[in-house]
């Protein structure tokens, strides 16, 4: 292992599934102790790129390094930890005997107790493993994921069975372990759990990087600030042209402007004589995320190109316990 090695590293990686190039030609560095969240629509190539950070998939092209070495032998040496999306229980065993197995498995483990802690799971250390609610059992996932106490732990959907006070507290264990030193890498649809807690944002679509930065740069590379009005029947004709105007949006009757400059745009606006139920408002990640992913005219995606480089310049019940235990360590049983 390079001791001054990043966490992750992606060098121009190529995966195919048939004509589908899923990953095409991804670059990527994730420091020690830094959080990123990946984001992307169905399809973009999340799942695969999780795939072959974990060293389940392997790349058709480049290269991919976890602690300067193969992901296999990162897994090997327990350096990762992984809360994957699907799976089902294995019965008959309790959460404490399922999570202490787990770190068994693991050179430096935490102590059971400490997983079930962090995972808010204490109270259900006695309960069998398949009499587990759907949010229990996420939990149950996560503490599997950070049994092993490892460097780097991989979160796909993480709280997609959690209802809000779950969100809530699962975001906090989360943030308890990054802040530890680890490096967390997580997927989520909910782009205000990205927003709020990730310290960077790698958004895919269709398998390449759109844009890479925190939250708040994101945001402003495609227009920090939103202004709408209403079109009154008049069309969008000029409106691209507009000072500090990096992408438009029709909804309804209403035109929805990306802004740079809000200012420059409104009196642009002004002049024109197009300030109906003018409103302006600061961007949302969400905002940002469909212009980035969104299909796009050539006009625009020349723009979310220049933005795009704005942003990145800087188990099974009946198996074996062998088998059981590899898939563990690669963090594939959930």
């Amino acid at each position: 292992m390079t001791t001054m090695a990043p966490a992750v590293r992606f060098t121009a990686v190529h995966k195919r599934f048939g004509a589908v190039e899923a990953v095409a030609g991804v670059d990527l560095e994730i420091a020690r102790g830094e959080t990123l969240a990946l984001l992307g629509r169905n399809g973009a190539g999340k799942s695969t790129t999780i795939s072959l950070l974990l060293g389940l998939d392997q790349p058709d092209g480049g290269r991919v390094e976890l602690f300067g070495a193969d992901p296999a032998r990162a897994v090997r040496a327990g350096q990762v930890g992984a809360m994957l999306q699907d799976g089902h229980p294995i019965p008959r065993v309790t959460v404490r005997e399922l999570v202490a197995f787990v770190a068994a498995t693991y050179p430096h483990p935490m102590a059971t107790g400490e997983a079930l802690a962090l995972a808010g799971i204490e109270e259900l250390a006695a309960r069998r493993v398949d009499r587990l609610s759907g949010g229990q059992a996420q939990r149950l996932r996560f503490a599997l994921a950070v049994a092993g106490n490892p460097w780097l732990i991989v979160l796909d959907e993480p709280t997609a069975a959690l209802d809000v006070e779950a969100r809530r507290a699962f975001w906090h264990s989360m943030r308890a372990y990054a802040a530890r030193g680890n490096t967390v890498l997580f997927s989520t649809h909910y782009l205000e759990e990205a927003d709020e807690n990730a310290d960077r944002i790698l958004v895919l679509d269709r398998g390449r990087t759109v844009a890479d930065g925190s939250g708040e740069q994101i945001k402003r590379a495609v227009g920090g600030t939103l202004v709408s009005f209403d079109l009154a029947g008049r069309g969008t004709e000029g409106l691209r042209s507009l000072p500090g105007v990096t992408g438009v949006e029709v909804r309804g009757d209403r035109a929805l402007l990306r802004t740079g400059d809000s200012d420059a745009t409104v009196v642009a606006l002004a002049a024109a004589g197009r300030v109906r139920r003018l409103e302006v408002t600061p961007a949302r990640l969400e905002d940002a995320f469909l212009s980035l992913t969104a299909p796009l005219a050539a006009e625009d995606r020349d723009r979310t190109g220049q933005c795009t480089a704005d942003v990145t310049g800087n188990a099974t019940a009946n198996t074996t316990a062998n088998t059981t235990a590899n898939v563990i360590a690669r963090g594939a049983v959930r």
